[in-house]
């Protein structure tokens, strides 16, 4: 099977990304955070692909947290991560957390495995995260914070942290879910399924679903949400906001 033509067109996509946002430097001690989904296994490939010709050299270091959930087969990832030679690190989430013994929610979750990453990052002095939010992932966020928050914002592509001691990256944003399902699929990567009881209960899976409908209506939808977070029209705002 023919893996150059998806592999290419999505590594050149990242590719951009990187650029617009000055995501990557010469020298950066990147963590990719591998949660073992398609999105992040995809990135780690990607990001290795990128390595074998881009101008710069910079360390990347596989990390995943292991919330101790019994769906993820914490073994299958250190394979993968040997089997494609690269360093990895296997850490814990914060004392606080849990695990499925709790009554957690999405945000709970998110916030332990971010926790968890940081104090990695300063440990081993890492000056940058890479996660492998997409596309979908960043206007379901806009869209969350529009219906249930009241507030138009949303994740960034490159946000600096802690005074610019640490950046957030994420490469895949101009890359759509479904081309990263195709190449998960076509690479034949270890992809570990979610289990997750909240999983299908979620207000992002309503957003997603609503997204999913307009797109019916119009293909470009994703794409328009999107570039409208760089299109705001501030005079065609109002100043204040009902109480």
């Amino acid at each position: 099977m023919n893996i150059r033509g998806p592999l290419y067109f999505t590594t050149k996509k990242t590719g951009k990304a990187i650029w617009d946002y000055k995501m990557l430097e010469e020298g950066d001690k990147v963590i990719v955070a591998v949660s073992g989904g398609k999105d992040s296994l995809c990135l780690l490939r990607i990001l290795k692909e990128r390595l074998k010709f881009v101008p710069i050299n910079y360390e990347m270091i596989a990390c995943h947290v292991d919330m101790g959930f019994s769906w993820v087969n914490t073994d299958v990832l250190v394979e993968h991560f040997e089997k494609e030679d690269l360093p990895y690190i296997i850490a814990r989430p914060p004392e606080d957390w849990k695990g499925e013994s709790e009554d957690f929610d999405c945000f709970w979750c998110s916030w332990n495995r971010r926790k968890s990453l940081f104090d990695l990052a300063g440990g081993i002095g890492a000056n940058k995260i890479a996660f492998a939010h997409h596309m979908d992932d960043i206007i379901e966020t806009m869209l969350l914070n529009l219906f249930f928050q009241g507030e138009i914002g949303t994740m960034v592509p490159y946000q600096e942290m802690f005074d610019g001691e640490l950046a957030i990256i994420r490469p895949l944003a101009y890359v759509e879910e479904k081309e990263l399902t195709r190449l998960a699929s076509i690479l034949n990567l270890p992809v570990i399924t979610s289990a997750c009881p909240r999983g299908n209960i979620s207000k992002r899976s309503l957003v997603k679903g609503i997204v999913a409908d307009l797109k019916k209506h119009n293909r470009n939808v994703k794409k328009n949400i999107f570039r409208s977070l760089a299109k705001i029209r501030t005079e065609y705002l109002p100043e204040k906001a009902p109480r």
